[in-house]
C-alpha cells in the first residue's frame, strides 16, 4: 500500500488517495471527496494514461484503468467501458482520467461501450454530491441517472395511426346519420375524427368509439379514413389535439409575482423561488409565461410533476403553448423515449416535462426549473439512490445559474421555513381566478353519525344527500379514498384469527377484482380462504374498506349513473390515467372514487362535490409527518371542488373531527398549521430544525439483524460523544417489522448539521458494507418511516 499526500490551492486542502492493486485481492480504489475539481472535462485529452471508473455497486470507489492506445483517441468521460472486475466482466462509467503513476500493474480497458458519452461534466458532478449527500455509491448514482432504456437497445415498434381522408370533410348530416342508422359504431368513429385536428392511435379509437377493426377497415374502404402503421418514436403520449393557444391575461396578484420572477431571472442568478398560491389561484399559467422569457433568452426549461396521472392535462397546456416540447417518464413505450432522450440530447427541445427523474434529463443551457405540487412525496425516490428531486434541483440550478421554482398550494415545511429564514423567496397567491371562491369544507363527526344510525355506515347522511343534489344537476363528483383494494383485513368472528402475509406478517388485503388477497407488500398472492384455518369455522368476516368497496357502494345507490375508480390497481396498462381522464373531462363519468393520485392537479369545472370517505388514514401512522400529509392531502383534494362558475363543497368525514390538521385545512388555513406543526417540530427536534438521516437493517433471521443494529448503535453512540450535535435514536424494530421474509430494524441519526451525519456515516462505512447475514440501507433526509 503507498500513500500519496497533494496539496491543492486555491483553497488549501490536502486530497489524501490511498491506492492498491486492482487484482482481486486487492482493488486499486479512492474514496471519494468533496473536490471537484477531481472530474475532468471530456476537452481534456494530453497525457491521459489512466482511466478513473465507477460501477453500479454500494461502494463510493473510484476504480483505475489503463487505457490501450487504440482507445485513448475515442474515450470520454461519461462513456461505458468494459472492464475486468473482481474474475468478472462488467460495465462500469469512465468519470475521469489521471496521468499519476502507478507502483503495481493496472489492467487494461477491454472496450467502450458508447460512441458518444452519456452523461456531461455537470452530470457528474451532480452524481457526485448525490452520492456522497446521499451515501450511495457514484457508480449506483449515475446509473440511476441514465434510464434503463438509454442503456439498451431499443428496437423499432409499429403503431396503427387512424387519420381523416379528403373528403371526409365533406360528409353532410343526412350521410352521417345514416351511417348512424346502419352502424352506430362507425358514424361515432368518423364523429370522433371530425372533432380532431391530428391523427388517433387505431386502438384508442376503437375504445372511445366501440367501433371494431373490421369496421374501421370498412370505413377506410369507403374513402372516409386513411389507416396507417407508423413508428411508435415518431410521436407521444395521446393528448387533446388543440389550436395553439394564447397567454392569458393576468390578475393583479399574478402579475406581481410574475414580474417579481422576471426580475429574478434577469438577475442570471441562481436562486428558488417558492410560489405559494392556492387551488385555481393560477400557478400554471406563470409557469407558462415564465418559460416564454426563459425562451426568449435562449435558454431552457425542465417542468417537473409528482405522479404521471397529471402529464395528460399539463402535456396539453403546454404543448398548446410551446411545440419543442418533451415529454419523459416509465410508462412510455421504449422507442418513443430513446427518441425524445436523443432530441433532448441534440438540442431540438426547449421544454422537457417529466416525473422527479427528469432533473437528470441531458438539456443543455438549462435556465429554469419548475417543480410543480412541490410537497409531494413522491419527489423522494425509496430506492438507491434515495434523492429528492428538489434538492437535485437546487444543486443543478446552482451548476448552471439557473432559477428553480417551486409551486404548490400547500408547501413542504421544509421549504415553507426556507422562505421563512430568507433561504428561498416566497411568493403568495391568495384569490383564486376570476369569481370562483374556496369551497365551502364540512367535517362530519363520524362518532356521531355511527350513535345516530346504529352502526357504521361508509358513506354519511350528509354526503349521500350532497351527491344527489350534485347529481340532479347533472354535477361531477370526485370522492377519495387513500386505501387500495376492497377489504383491509380478513378477521374471524370466533377466534380472532386475522390473515396475514407469510413473508411479511402484515395483514392482506381482499380485491375483488381479481378475486385473491393480496399484501401489498411483497406482491404475495392467495385465494380467499372459504373458512378459518385456525378454527375451521366459516365465518370469516371482510373488515374495513377500500376504493373497490366504495366503488361497489357507489354504484348500487346511484344505479344509473357512470361510477369510475382510479387506483393503481386499475391503471396498470399504458395510457390508462390519460383515457380516464379524458372520460371524465367529456363528462361520460358522473362519479370518480379515487386514492391521492386524484387528489391533486386535476381541474374539471363542473366537479362541484368532493368527499374524503376517511380523513383519518393517515393520521394513525407512526411517522413525524403524519399530521402535514393529512392536512395536504385534505386541502390539495378540496381544491378539485368550485373551479367554475357552480362553486363547489367538500364533505370531510372523520372520527377526529377536532384535530388540527383537519380543521385547519376545513378552514383554507396553511398559515395556522404551519405556524402550529412547526411549534411540535422545535420543540421535538424534527426536520427542518434537525437533519436527519435512518438505517434499516434487514435480516432473514430476527437475531442476527437485532445484534447489528445494536452493534452498530454501539460505535454511532461512540460519534455521537464526541461530536457534540449528534443524536442517536433507537435501535428498534420498524413499525413494519417483516416484509419479504426480511425482519427489520432501525435507527436514526439527528443533528444541527449534515457534516456530523456524513461524518458518522462515511466512520462506520465497512460495518454498513452488504452482507449475507445483515443487509443496511442508509436514508438521508427520510420520508419514510415504516
Amino acid at each position: 500500500m503507498i500513500l500519496f499526500i497533494m496539496v491543492v490551492s486555491p483553497p488549501f486542502y490536502y486530497l489524501i488517495r490511498i491506492y492498491a492493486s486492482t487484482h482481486e485481492n486487492h482493488p486499486l480504489s479512492i474514496p471519494l471527496t468533496t473536490s471537484e475539481n477531481h472530474i475532468l472535462s471530456a476537452d481534456r485529452k494530453p497525457e491521459r494514461l489512466y482511466a478513473e471508473v465507477v460501477v453500479n455497486i454500494p461502494l463510493n470507489k473510484v476504480f483505475h484503468y489503463t487505457i490501450p492506445q487504440n482507445l485513448k483517441d475515442h474515450l470520454t468521460a461519461g462513456m461505458r467501458v468494459k472492464i475486468p472486475f473482481g474474475g468478472k466482466i462488467i460495465t462500469g462509467f469512465c468519470v475521469g482520467f489521471t496521468n499519476i503513476s502507478f507502483p503495481y500493474p493496472l489492467k487494461d480497458i477491454i472496450t467502450v461501450v458508447d460512441k458518444a458519452p452519456l452523461t456531461n461534466d455537470i452530470m457528474l458532478k451532480l452524481t457526485r454530491w448525490l452520492s456522497s449527500h446521499y451515501y450511495c455509491g457514484w457508480g449506483e448514482a449515475i446509473h440511476a441517472v441514465v434510464p434503463p432504456v438509454i442503456r439498451s437497445k431499443t428496437k423499432d415498434q409499429w403503431t396503427a395511426f387512424v387519420k381523416k381522408s379528403d373528403c371526409i370533410s365533406e360528409i353532410d348530416h343526412n350521410k352521417l346519420l345514416s351511417i348512424r342508422t346502419r352502424a352506430p359504431k362507425q358514424a361515432r368513429a368518423l364523429e370522433i375524427l371530425l372533432e380532431s385536428s391530428g391523427e388517433i392511435p387505431v386502438k384508442e379509437l376503437i375504445r372511445i368509439s366501440g367501433c371494431t377493426k373490421q369496421g374501421l377497415l370498412q370505413l377506410e374502404r369507403k374513402g372516409f379514413l386513411i389507416i396507417e402503421n407508423k413508428l411508435s418514436n415518431s410521436r407521444g403520449p395521446s393528448v387533446h389535439n388543440r389550436p395553439i393557444q394564447q397567454h392569458l391575461t393576468f390578475t393583479e396578484e399574478q402579475h406581481l409575482a410574475f414580474k417579481r420572477i422576471h426580475e429574478r431571472l434577469k438577475e442570471a442568478k441562481p436562486g428558488v423561488v417558492l410560489l405559494h398560491g392556492i387551488t385555481g389561484s393560477g400557478k400554471t399559467e406563470i409557469y407558462l409565461q415564465t418559460i416564454t422569457k426563459i425562451i426568449e433568452q435562449g435558454r431552457k426549461v425542465i417542468f417537473l410533476v409528482p405522479e404521471i396521472s397529471l402529464t395528460s392535462q399539463t402535456i396539453q397546456r403546454i404543448r398548446a403553448r410551446f411545440s419543442r416540447t418533451a415529454v419523459l417518464h416509465s410508462h412510455l413505450l421504449e422507442s418513443y423515449y430513446h427518441s425524445q432522450w436523443n432530441d433532448v440530447k441534440e438540442n431540438k427541445i426547449d421544454i422537457v416535462l417529466g416525473a422527479r427523474s427528469s432533473v437528470f434529463c441531458p438539456l443543455k443551457n438549462v435556465g429554469l426549473i419548475i417543480i410543480d405540487e412541490e410537497h409531494e412525496n413522491t419527489y423522494k425516490q425509496e430506492n438507491t439512490p434515495r434523492y429528492h428531486a428538489r434538492d437535485i434541483a437546487v444543486r443543478r440550478a446552482a451548476e448552471e445559474n439557473a432559477l428553480v421554482l417551486l409551486g404548490t398550494a400547500t408547501p413542504a415545511l421544509e421549504s415553507y421555513y426556507s422562505a421563512t429564514q430568507g433561504v428561498y423567496e416566497r411568493l403568495v397567491l391568495s384569490k383564486r381566478i376570476g369569481e370562483c371562491q374556496l369551497p365551502r369544507i364540512e367535517i362530519v363527526d363520524m362518532r356521531e353519525e355511527v350513535r345516530k344510525r346504529r352502526g357504521y355506515h361508509i358513506i354519511s347522511q350528509r354526503l349521500e344527500y350532497s351527491m344527489n343534489q350534485a347529481l340532479a344537476k347533472n354535477e361531477q363528483i370526485i370522492l377519495f379514498l387513500n386505501r387500495r383494494g376492497f377489504a383491509p383485513y380478513i378477521h374471524c368472528k370466533r377466534c380472532g384469527f386475522v390473515l396475514k402475509c407469510q413473508q411479511c406478517d402484515i395483514p392482506m388485503t381482499l380485491h375483488k377484482n381479481p378475486n385473491i388477497v393480496l399484501c401489498h407488500y411483497c406482491h404475495a398472492e392467495v385465494f380467499p380462504p372459504e373458512f378459518c384455518p385456525d378454527c375451521l369455522d366459516g365465518h370469516l368476516n371482510y373488515r374495513g374498506f377500500g376504493t373497490e368497496k366504495i366503488e361497489d357502494v357507489i354504484a348500487a345507490r346511484f344505479p344509473h349513473r357512470k361510477v369510475a375508480r382510479m387506483d393503481s390497481d386499475s391503471m396498470r396498462r399504458r395510457n390508462a390515467h390519460e383515457k380516464i381522464l379524458m372520460a371524465f373531462e367529456r363528462r361520460e363519468i358522473d362519479i370518480l372514487i379515487g386514492t391521492q393520485m386524484i387528489a391533486k392537479g386535476l381541474d374539471f369545472p363542473n366537479v362541484t362535490l368532493v368527499g374524503v370517505i376517511s380523513a383519518d388514514t393517515m393520521l394513525n401512522i407512526p411517522d413525524f409527518r403524519a399530521s402535514e400529509r393529512t392536512f395536504q392531502l385534505i386541502a390539495q383534494v378540496a381544491g378539485r371542488a368550485g373551479r367554475g362558475s357552480k362553486g363547489g363543497c367538500v364533505i370531510v368525514q372523520s372520527f377526529t373531527p377536532k384535530h388540527y390538521s383537519i380543521t385547519y385545512a376545513a378552514a383554507h388555513d396553511y398559515e395556522g398549521f404551519a405556524k402550529k406543526e412547526l411549534e411540535y417540530r422545535k420543540q421535538l427536534n424534527y426536520p427542518p430544525f434537525r437533519k436527519l438521516a435512518r438505517i434499516v437493517f434487514r435480516s432473514p433471521k430476527e437475531d442476527n439483524v437485532r445484534e447489528k443494529a445494536l452493534t452498530v448503535a454501539d460505535t454511532l453512540k461512540g460519534f455521537a460523544q464526541t461530536s457534540g450535535d449528534l443524536e442517536i435514536l433507537g435501535p428498534s424494530p420498524a413499525p413494519l417489522m417483516k416484509i419479504n421474509t426480511l425482519f427489520r430494524w432501525h435507527l436514526f441519526l439527528r443533528s444541527e448539521s449534515y457534516t456530523s451525519i456524513h461524518n458518522a456515516l462515511y466512520g462506520i462505512e465497512n460495518m454498513l458494507k452488504p452482507s449475507k447475514s445483515v443487509q443496511a440501507m442508509v436514508d438521508v433526509d427520510p420520508y419514510m418511516m415504516l
